[in-house]
This record gives structure tokens, C-alpha cells and sequence, in this order.
């Protein structure tokens, strides 16, 4: 690494069933991480990690930009831009909240098998599956890129953004690491017509509003206020005086209010961003499961309502309790065909669960392009089709995905 300080080889002990780094670094919640001679490797909040990972134990050493201050603290959304502390003790603690180790996930599997006969079928296939306490910046802007899109696409755009317009952390032999880039540095007005140049395609309109948004018009921390109380950024944000703490629901709504944030890519920062465990993300994937596994709906179809959307959501909910989202995330793995030799066995039987989904009339107001009227029962969500781990190489006719 050329870096100017980098640590020897440390490792955290932990077991494969409470963190499988080959599952959780490329099931679709991070698109940052590259696979290097059997190591992971990621620039995260001012250092370069690497990881690799045995039966027994996590392995990690860290390197360090030469600069005593992170390249992103001078930048930093949050108030008070903060100091990185240069010693090892900070990467493990780090490390902690990033895989969000906190959590018992052995005790959360067995929670999710006793209440879910399905689960219980699938998981022993697809142990060690954890949720990431991501950036809530990052995972924004990372899963408005996935709209329409697969991942490798998605990381693909995710790399161009560190590489253009992130600070410059380290290398790996000739390969430059990147930190993300903050919401000032893509709020440029000539950001947008270069992203598109770049390929973003409409996504790159997006991205430049919601930085402008966030780093201009919405007040100093206003993303990280939304994060779960219980489950705190990194580092954690200075509370608020009298002010009382966000729920999901409002979390939720009020990244409905950012350009190119539908249902879904909010309920995955909510999820992946926020600490907000049980907002559960339905997109193809978790529709087809619910449709198949749990007898959801009356027709297959791959648009569905905004009622029907939260009845999925609330669904599960009731099912896997205040971590739901994490519970998804297993059966959504096991539903990639990237995984399905992982998954590869004797076909399964759907578990036969009735599910009442009772529809309310929600008035929509008309946008420009809708050829509906002004007065409609539900609004309609379209569900984007299959996410792939695979280069596509006809765009014209490649897959969908989670965003």
C-alpha cells in the first residue's frame, strides 16, 4: 500500500455464522468494495481497509492517507467536523459499527426460524448475512444509482464517482482507493452534464439535485438527524436539544422528498443508512418471494400498489419484529441467481401463509407525464425486473435490479 502509515495484520474473533464477508460485501448493500488476491479492500471515512476472513476470525489491517485530518472532515455534513484518530483501537471500533457486530445475529436466525418456517428452510444455506451501517450519504446516493440497474453497473458508476470527485486515500499496488465523495463536491453546477458523460443516464440529474439539496438548502446534519437514535452513525452525531427523535416512518417520509427517492430506495438508506432495521426494501426480488413464498396477492404482477407495498413491508414486519430488513436481506440473497449455487438443492415448496391486503383509495397528485386523471384509487409502484452480478454487454436489454 503506498500510504504513509499502514498497520501489520489484526483480527477480531468472530465465527463465519456471525459474519460472512463473501456474502455480505456483494449481496447488493455496498458497491465499493474490490476483491484483491483474496482480500477486501474499501477506502471508509479517511482509511484504506483490508479484510479477509478464516473459520474462526475477521483479519484486518488499515493504511492512512498522509494527512493527520480525514480528507473528508474539512467537508463534512455533520457539525463539527471531526479529527480521525490514527491508532488501531479506532478501525476495530469502527470495524464494530460497521458490520453492526452489536447484534447477536446467531440469536436473530433463531428468532426468524421459530416465528418463520420459511426462513428456517432457507437460511442454514445463507448464515452470516449481516446489515451494514453504511454512511447515510453513501448509501443515498449509491442506491439512487440502482435504479434500474445491476450491480455490477452500479458499482461501476459508485468507482466513477470516488474516482472524480472523492479524495484520493491510498493504493493497492496500481490500483487508487478512493473515499466517497461528499454532498459539496456533487453539487457543482457543471456535475450534472458530466455524469452523463460519464453514462449516469437520468440518474445524474438526480445526484446533482439531492447534493445541491442536502449541502445548500437543507440545514447543517439534516441526513444524519433522521439516523435510528439506537443505532447511531459513525461517528455518532451531537444531539439535539429539544428535539424529539426521528422514527422511521418519518425517516422514511422525509427522504421521499429527494430527487429520484421512491419507496424503495428509501426504505434502503433507511435501512442500510439509518440504522432503522425493520424498513424492509421491496423491490422484484422480495415481490416475487412474497408472491411465491407467502401466497401474496391474487395475481402475479409486477406492478403493484402503494398500499400493496406497505402491506409486504408490514408483513414482514409482523413476522421477523423491529429487524425485518435483516431477515429480507437473507431470503433477498438467497433469491439472487448469483447465489443460486449457494441456494442449489431440490426445488422448495411455497409455505402455504394467507396474507388479507386491505385497499384504501390514496389520492395522487398529477404529474406532467401522467395520462391518468387527477382522481385515482391507488398509486402504482413499477417493480424493476431481475438484479444481476454480471457485466451486461447489451444495455439495450440488460436487467433490473434492486433500485
Amino acid at each position: 500500500m503506498s500510504a504513509v502509515r499502514a498497520s501489520e495484520w489484526r483480527r477480531l474473533p468472530l465465527s463465519l455464522t456471525e459474519l460472512c464477508i463473501d456474502t455480505t460485501l456483494r449481496c447488493g448493500q455496498s458497491f465499493r468494495w474490490r476483491k484483491i488476491d483474496d482480500e477486501w479492500n474499501c477506502a471508509l471515512h479517511g482509511r484504506l481497509l483490508s479484510l479477509k476472513q478464516d473459520k474462526e476470525h475477521l483479519h484486518y489491517k488499515v493504511a492512512w492517507p498522509p494527512t493527520a485530518l480525514s480528507p473528508l472532515a474539512s467537508q463534512s455534513p455533520i457539525q463539527g467536523a471531526h479529527e480521525v484518530r490514527h491508532h488501531d483501537g479506532d478501525t476495530e471500533e469502527f470495524l464494530r459499527h460497521y458490520f453492526s457486530l452489536k447484534h447477536n445475529l446467531g440469536a436473530l436466525y433463531d428468532q426468524w426460524s421459530e416465528s418463520d418456517p420459511n426462513f428456517r428452510k432457507k437460511a442454514p444455506k445463507f448464515t452470516g448475512i449481516r446489515i451494514l451501517s453504511q454512511d447515510a450519504w453513501e448509501a443515498l446516493i449509491g442506491f439512487i444509482c440502482s435504479s434500474n440497474n445491476n450491480i455490477s453497473r452500479i458499482s461501476q458508476m459508485v468507482h466513477k464517482l470516488c474516482n472524480y470527485y472523492g479524495p484520493l486515500i491510498g493504493h493497492i499496488g496500481d490500483e487508487a482507493f478512493h473515499d466517497f465523495p461528499t454532498p459539496q463536491s456533487l453539487a457543482g453546477k457543471k456535475v450534472e452534464a458530466h455524469l452523463r458523460e460519464l453514462g449516469f443516464g437520468y440518474r445524474a440529474k438526480y445526484i446533482a439535485e439531492t447534493a445541491r439539496l442536502v449541502s445548500q438548502d437543507k440545514p447543517v446534519g439534516w441526513l444524519e438527524s433522521l439516523t435510528n437514535p439506537e443505532n447511531p452513525g459513525w461517528p455518532p452525531a451531537q444531539k439535539i436539544e429539544d428535539v424529539e427523535p426521528p422514527t422511521y416512518r418519518y425517516a422514511h417520509e422525509q427522504l421521499l422528498l429527494l430527487s429520484g427517492v421512491g419507496p424503495k430506495v428509501a426504505d434502503c438508506v433507511c435501512l442500510m443508512g439509518l440504522g432503522w432495521g425493520e424498513a424492509v426494501p421491496v423491490d422484484t426480488h422480495v415481490w416475487q418471494i412474497a408472491q411465491r413464498d407467502y401466497k401474496f396477492g391474487k395475481t402475479k404482477t409486477k406492478t403493484f400498489s402503494k398500499v400493496m407495498y406497505d402491506s409486504v413491508g408490514d408483513h414482514f414486519r409482523n413476522i421477523w419484529g423491529q429487524h425485518a430488513g435483516w431477515a429480507q436481506s437473507v431470503l433477498f440473497t438467497a433469491n439472487l441467481k448469483s447465489f443460486s449455487e449457494q441456494a442449489a438443492g431440490k426445488p422448495d415448496e411455497a409455505i402455504d401463509i394467507k396474507v388479507e391486503i386491505k385497499e384504501e383509495a390514496i389520492p395522487i397528485e398529477p404529474t406532467p407525464r401522467s395520462r391518468k386523471r387527477q382522481v385515482a384509487t391507488v398509486e402504482t409502484i413499477k417493480v424493476e425486473e431481475h438484479l444481476s452480478t454480471k457485466t451486461e454487454l447489451a444495455p439495450r436489454k440488460r436487467r433490473r435490479t434492486r433500485g
